[in-house]
């Protein structure tokens, strides 16, 4: 669709009347193709770049919420089986893990039960499925329903709870940073 009407170009201070075109992207006739100006190549090379970021960011966000998933994971069966050496790896310095009842562990306290062993598990698993990680740029967070059945301070237990797990990114990798964990649920909820 061309208008009648036109417009002025000053070059040289010349003036020159031209009727203007629209631009098109269908290649029907090479004359009308889109010009390629300097600003053109610039608008096209910021698309493309903006495009080719975000599937970065997307694949990344999704890479890091496997990682992390798989990282949690092996949290948990590194504390069935009071294995300190990979819950030290996985758990940053400053990690606090808070518990349904208040009480407040840090990483030694951790490492140091898993090394007396003063818990043995025959279960500590998330329950298939419940499982979900979130991914904020450098921090996760991972939520799952987890089954506890062991003998702690000399007695048996055996409950379901809900924890939220924080990871963060390090030069070194993802850490675990902060736990929080529910109370025991009741054996109704805890289907």
């Amino acid at each position: 669709m061309q208008n009648n009407t036109s417009i002025e170009d000053r070059t040289d201070l010349t003036i020159v009347k031209r009727k203007p075109q629209m631009i098109s992207f269908i290649l029907s006739r090479p004359d009308r193709i889109w010009p390629s100006s300097g600003l053109a190549q610039l608008m096209v090379a910021t698309a493309i770049a903006v495009l080719i970021s975000t599937t970065k960011v997307n694949a990344s966000s999704a890479d890091d919420a496997k990682t992390v998933a798989a990282l949690d994971t092996q949290y948990q069966a590194a504390v069935k089986e009071n294995d300190a050496a990979t819950m030290d790896r996985i758990l940053a310095d400053d990690f606090v893990l808070v518990t349904g009842r208040g009480k407040v562990y840090d990483k030694t306290e951790l490492l140091k039960a898993a090394r007396e062993k003063q818990e043995t598990y025959e279960h500590q698993e998330e329950e298939a499925g419940s499982q979900k990680v979130r991914v904020w740029g450098d921090t996760a967070v991972v939520t799952a329903l987890l089954w506890i059945k062991a003998v702690q301070e000399g007695k048996p237990v055996d409950y379901k709870l809900w924890f939220s797990d924080t990871y963060v990114r390090s030069p070194t990798g993802w850490r675990y940073v902060f736990g929080q964990a529910s109370l025991p649920l009741p054996k109704a909820d805890a289907k």
